[in-house]
């Protein structure tokens, strides 16, 4: 990262980064170029605003953190974690906080666990399935779940609202379209026992104006066991 960009994130965050900590970033961004150079992680235009729309993205979630109070000692999954976004900026700026890392594709998996061991990551398990078929020991067990760019809202919340302990929550990275996929999304949440808190809006350090959300949901009782279900169930029939 450039000055700049370190400026930006201490003041996203509160604090200084450490020189490990900025270390460790540089290299998880050099390698994540070096891997999408022959592996598609991301877009080649994308790839050139990897701080902008990945890393600082990823880090946005530290606004819902500080908002509710959330301890770096929490279990967190994201799902769908493509590149590592958000689980691996978390994993380094929040060591003591335990990430599980979830994607269906293996080469995306493969590289969370080539990062992982380059970078010492000892608190982010990197898991290649399909959330529908994660071990059901894993249900009503996070404090956070989160997810980015993966399906409309019906579809993730199904994905993600079992695997929230109750009175946890799950928090969706959103743009455009935000609010209408609430709308579409209502049934799913009284089905799956949550409810919809609030947005927290943010702009990314763009030339344009690009603004994100962070849609809040919270876990009110247990889900039943019948969800998620089956692998594509969600999509074919969403809730």
């Amino acid at each position: 990262m450039d000055d700049n960009q370190i400026s930006l994130v201490n003041k996203l965050l509160n604090k200084e980064l450490s020189k490990n900590t900025l270390l460790q970033f540089s290299d998880y961004e050099r390698l994540f170029k070096i891997y999408n150079s022959h592996t598609n992680l991301i877009s080649k235009n994308d790839e050139k605003l990897f701080f902008e729309k990945h890393l600082y993205d990823s880090l946005c979630l530290y606004k819902f953190f500080e908002k509710y109070q959330i301890n770096d000692d929490i279990k967190l999954l994201d799902v769908g974690t493509g590149g590592g976004f958000p689980s691996v900026p978390l994993s380094i700026v929040f060591p003591e906080m335990q990430i599980f890392a979830i994607d269906s594709i293996a080469k995306k998996i493969g590289f969370i666990e080539l990062v992982q061991k380059e970078l010492r990551l000892e608190n982010i398990n990197p898991i290649c399935k399909r959330v529908e078929d994660l071990n059901r020991d894993y249900k009503n067990s996070f404090n956070v779940v989160t997810s980015r760019a993966v399906a409309s809202l019906n579809v993730l919340l199904e994905y993600t609202i079992p695997f929230v302990k109750s009175g946890g929550y799950f928090v969706a990275f959103k743009s455009k379209n935000a609010q209408e996929e609430l709308e579409m999304a209502q049934n799913a949440i009284s089905v799956l026992n949550c409810e919809y808190v609030e947005s927290i809006s943010y702009e990314l350090p763009l030339e344009e104006d690009f603004v994100r959300e962070l849609l809040v949901f919270k876990k009110l009782k247990n889900t039943s066991k019948d969800y998620p279900r089956k692998s594509g169930q969600a999509r074919k029939n969403p809730l």
